[in-house]
């Protein structure tokens, strides 16, 4: 990130942010890939890298092949999370609830009992002495 100007780092955070997405579509990805270098560790495609290095064996787009194949089969079946999700600035998780409260139940009889059961409850009370 360091040989990128602060208008391309600009311009790839506004495009992330403004997108976010576990599976970017094939132009977002090389959006990216030209607008900051390549990491073999990226999802992102090395196809726009500014200074690909032929000259040597294994060439950098047989290495991101291994590693993405490699970062895939050690999953094994586990669901992939993007690294997006990790910005403080993401929609929040969804809410999981305690195990005490129950989901929500709108018919008539059902709402009746929620409130009787959260009537038998204990107050909640802070006991100082």
């Amino acid at each position: 990130m360091e040989e990128s100007t602060w208008e391309q780092k600009l311009q790839a955070l506004t495009h992330i942010l403004t997108s976010p997405t576990t599976s970017p579509p094939l132009h977002s990805q090389l959006f990216i890939s030209t607008q900051i270098p390549c990491f073999l560790n990226w999802d992102f495609p090395p196809i726009l890298c500014k200074k690909p290095n032929s000259h040597t064996f294994p060439s950098l787009h047989l290495k991101w092949g291994i590693s993405l194949f490699l970062k895939r089969v050690s999953r094994l079946g586990v669901p992939e999370t993007s690294w997006r999700s990790k910005c403080p600035y993401y929609q929040p998780p969804p809410l999981i609830l305690a195990k005490g409260v129950d989901e929500a139940q709108w018919v008539d009889a059902q709402k009746r009992e929620y409130v009787r059961k959260r009537l038998r409850r204990k107050r909640l009370e802070s006991h100082v002495h």
